[in-house]
Parts: C-alpha cells; structure tokens; sequence
C-alpha cells in the first residue's frame, strides 16, 4: 500500500474553511453568534441548500431564518465571522428565497469552492446528525444538545454521544496486462448505463487493505494483486467517510457480477471513458462531486 499524494484531494476534501473545533466548548457561543450580525447562517432543507450562483452557496444573516431549526456551529469565515447551519427536515416548499435555487451536495458539491465545498460538507454530516438521532441509544432518553451542536448529553443515563462515522472504501480497478482498460460495475439500484467504481462499508475489525479486496471479490468476482491509497472525503449519505483506492486486478476474464447488489460488471476502454467524461456517448459515470468521478478522472489522465 503506498503513501497518498499529499498535493492531491478528493471534490470534497478540498481546504479551506476554517472549523474552529476550539471555540465549541463556549456554552454561549451559539446564542452570542445568532446575535451578531456579521453571523453567517447556511440554511438546510434536507440535503438541499440555498445557492447565491451556480458555484457559491446563498449564506443569510440570523434573522432571515425560520423557526424550528437545529442550530450548529460550523466554524469561522475568511473574514472572521461566525459560521452557522440551521438545520430542517425536508420540506415540499423552499424555506427562504435563493437567486439561484436550491440544490444537494451531490448535485453541486464539485462545482463549489473550496470553502463552500468544505462548509456544505460540513453541515450536511452534522444535520443529520442532529435530525436522526435525538434519542440516546443505550436508555432511550431524550439528549440534550451540547458543544455547540457537537455532542448530546443524556440527562438520564449520563453518556456522551457524537456524531457517528462509517469508513467505506471506493476502488477503481485497472488491468494488469491492458493498461488502458478499467473495470467498472452498474449497480442493481440505478439507471441503464450507470457505472461506478466498486465500493461498500469496511466491516467490524477489518482493515481498509482487507475491505479492498474482499468488497471487488464479492462484486465482481475478481483478486487483486495491488492497493493503492489515493484520497478520502466525507460523503454524508447518510454518514460515510470514502476512502479511495487504486488497485489491479490479477485476472481480467474472471469479472463477474454477483448478480445481486452488481448487475454488470464490464472493462471499459480509455476512449469510452474519455467520452463519457466528456458528456459524450451513452456511459453514465458519477457526478463530479464524488471520489468516484475522482478516482475515474485521475485514472483516464494518467494514460501511460
């Protein structure tokens, strides 16, 4: 397993927005922040947000948010003020006006800056959070919000709870006797002609190396004789954090389908995948806010 490129990030791993994790021990830093004008607040309805343009997110001033919100600490703005989300269940109707719309972090998340990137990232983890978990899960007592919408404290059996994480792991496999062929699988769920890399949840006590290999063997019915490490990012639907990896396959014609969760597996040429990314051709590859579209593009740039 080699070191990643410490120069390269995945879409939305990108730096640039300062979190600030010291300040959220201050038990007054939410009510002092939704005072202060200069506040930031990012406001989301589900996994949407407000966009002032196609590339930039629509932030608003306290005020202009409705009531019923779960309100969190999301860190400091290149300018030094505070940086806030306000948190709603998906509503049918937009909750405030936005120049530009509303729209999820998978749609637009590559298309961001840095800091916008970052921020969503930031807020869409955190909310659900704070939406989906309420109640403590060893005695069922409601939590109490703490550290800023960082931690719940459970009144009645005293534990702490904080937002939760689940590593996943996303590898894109090559061959080892055609380097301009890339495999790919389409899965059960999705449209005609969709394909991504393989991917899925690293298991209780096992590592990322032994999650690479044993997920491509299930899926697509392939060993593989290298892993490489290349880049992560958080991906909250509804919590991952993908890691990313490259590896190569050690027999290209025992590709199969499990047939299950993967409905076609299929060596795609560099041309094909050049197309596609390209908007050409009938191949649907992931969206440009995932690591997936990373590892796709990293790979169809790195022709030998």
């Amino acid at each position: 397993m080699t070191a990643p490129d410490s120069t390269r990030s995945a879409p939305l791993a990108r730096p640039g927005f300062d979190r600030a994790a010291h300040e959220r021990a201050d038990p007054d830093l939410l009510e002092s922040a939704r005072l202060d004008d200069a506040t930031r607040v990012l406001v989301l309805n589900g996994d949407t947000a407000p966009l002032a343009a196609p590339g930039s997110l629509h932030w608003v001033a306290p005020p202009a948010v409705p009531s019923g919100a779960e309100w969190a600490f999301l860190g400091r703005t290149a300018t030094g003020a505070a940086a806030l989300v306000a948190v709603f269940a998906r509503g049918e109707e937009d909750l405030l006006a936005a120049p530009a719309g509303w729209a999820p972090l998978r749609v637009v998340g590559g298309s961001l800056t840095a800091s916008d990137a970052g921020a969503f990232v930031e807020a869409l983890s955190l909310g659900r959070w704070l939406l989906e978990a309420p109640f403590c899960p060893a005695c069922g007592a409601r939590t109490q919000t703490r550290s800023s919408g960082w931690s719940r404290h459970c009144p009645s059996c005293g534990r702490e709870h904080f937002p939760r994480t689940d590593p996943a792991v996303i590898v894109a496999v090559t061959s080892a006797t055609h380097p301009d062929r890339l495999l790919l699988g389409s899965n059960a769920l999705w449209a005609q002609n969709r394909f991504s890399c393989f991917a899925g949840f690293v298991e209780a006590g096992e590592s990322l190396e032994s999650a690479v290999v044993r997920e491509v063997r299930e899926e697509a019915g392939v060993d593989l004789v290298d892993v490489q490490y290349r880049s992560s990012q958080a991906w909250p639907y509804p919590r991952s954090l993908m890691l990313g990896f490259l590896a190569v396959a050690a027999d290209d014609a025992a590709a199969e389908a499990d047939g299950e969760e993967i409905l076609a597996v299929r060596w795609f040429e560099r041309a094909e995948i050049g197309a596609s990314l390209r908007g050409e051709g009938d191949l649907i590859l992931p969206g440009s806010a995932s690591i997936a579209h990373q590892l796709i593009s990293e790979w169809h740039a790195s022709a030998p």
